[in-house]
């Protein structure tokens, strides 16, 4: 969320940031805001007035009645009267301006980085650069749920008839896998410096609001019937929610953190045969990075975080590359965003694995979390990323590490969470 001072300021440049994120039905959402923080403003000033006047009336009340005036005392009480009462209408009328100024200001979108490339969708994103060799073995890859069940490491039959589609059961070799990768990037992340942390998977709905934009709230969250609670689509909800209207000591940033948390998503929309199984579902787990910190540090931060994607998922052997989002394909709160994509042998392409954004100062300043330094106070920016998020990145890892007898190798770094093994041998072909 912009600062409305900003708004107001600099209105042809967030007119001109909607156009770069091809939203121009938002265009006369700036004129509008604007008038309504006029008028906010004008109310404000003038109750401010009213408000002198009363209590200086009031003060004559009282003297009138020591020298036994009471005539001018009663005149005196009916003008302090009539001020309350106009004071009283225009404090209802400004709420409701200021509820209508909310309301916009949180649906303009963030003013994204400069470096930002300009594009309608995602189609438009830009890679960035590769690391490690993408490479087509001389022998079909399958299906992943195809390879999760030689292992009979897969049941989405069962999973469809308990929960419906987008649900399943990961058993034996390839849960352990599963719970091995998060393990290993939970460590990862302690090594890097990150400190370790296990949230709330359910959010009330004023944390919500002040993570994401509304548009992303309907596609996304599961809502608790009948309380004030969502379930989580990433622990990062969570994470930026713990420090709702805190003031921190600018001596404490940066905050690094690391968390485990499952994840819910309603996936609304229909997607190909690539997203089936278990790459588009509603329930996962995931690792995740979440950093605050001083506005001017943020970029610095920016690309530590997506490198230690990076870092992570070589080490695991899978050949990564980078895509720089374009403004359309920015959520509205985002500054600038990349991107990790990991090598498919199977598709011969790339596909997301995780994302890193930075978001400035809106989530900060929708939550109410600042800093105070010598010179004043000001908004956090905060930052998240994933780390990994299986059972997608499994896909990745089954893929990249596929032998043609239909074993799966197993990278030393892997290895003390898997029991030692060095190789997974199917159970049947």
């Amino acid at each position: 969320m912009l600062d409305i001072r900003f708004v107001r300021e600099n209105p042809d440049v967030v007119k001109q940031n909607i156009r770069n994120k091809f939203q121009d039905e938002k265009l006369p959402l700036v004129k509008e805001v604007i008038e309504l923080d006029e008028r906010s403003r004008e109310l404000k000033t003038k109750g401010d007035s009213l408000r002198a006047e009363k209590n200086k009336l009031s003060k004559q009340i009282g003297a009138c009645m020591a020298k036994g005036m009471k005539d001018d005392a009663e005149e005196l009480k009916r003008r302090v009267a009539a001020d309350a009462e106009e004071l009283e209408s225009m404090e209802k009328e400004q709420a409701e301006l200021d509820e209508k100024i909310k309301k916009i200001m949180m649906t303009i979108p963030n003013i994204i980085d400069e470096s930002v490339p300009i594009g309608k969708d995602d189609s438009q994103n830009v890679e960035v650069q590769r690391f490690g060799e993408p490479k087509v073995p001389n022998f079909e890859i399958p299906y992943h749920t195809q390879i999760m069940e030689s292992f009979e490491g897969i049941d989405l039959d069962s999973a469809g008839r308990v929960a419906g589609n987008g649900f399943y059961y990961l058993i034996g070799d390839i849960a352990r896998l599963h719970s091995a990768v998060l393990s290993y990037a939970r460590d990862f992340m302690i090594d890097r410096g990150f400190t370790y942390c296990v949230p709330p998977f359910m959010i009330r709905s004023n944390v919500v609001t002040g993570v994401m934009s509304f548009s992303e709230m309907d596609a996304m969250m599961y809502k608790i019937e009948g309380e004030d609670l969502y379930l989580i689509g990433t622990s990062e909800h969570s994470m930026i929610g713990r420090f709702i209207g805190q003031m921190l000591d600018e001596e404490s940033l940066p905050l690094k953190f690391t968390s485990y948390s499952p994840c819910f998503r309603k996936e609304k929309g229909a997607h190909g045969i690539e997203e089936r199984g278990v790459y588009r579902i509603h329930q996962f787990e995931k690792q995740e990075m979440i950093v605050l910190c001083k506005p001017e540090e943020a970029m610095k931060w920016y690309d530590k975080m997506w490198q230690n994607t990076v870092d992570l998922f070589r080490s695991l052997d899978i050949p990564v590359r980078t895509l720089e989002c374009c403004s359309g394909d920015l959520a509205d709160l985002k500054v600038k965003s990349v991107d990790v994509e990991a090598w498919s042998p199977r598709q011969q392409k790339y596909f997301e694995v995780g994302s890193c954004s930075n978001l400035g100062d809106a989530q900060a300043r929708r939550l109410g979390i600042r800093v105070r330094n010598k010179s004043g106070n000001y908004f956090a920016t905060t930052l998240n990323n994933t780390v990994a998020a299986p059972p997608r990145m499994l896909i990745a890892f089954l893929e990249n590490n596929l032998n043609e007898d239909g074993s799966v190798n197993i990278p030393e770094v892997l290895r003390p969470y898997m029991g030692g093994k060095e190789k997974l041998v199917p159970k049947k072909k």
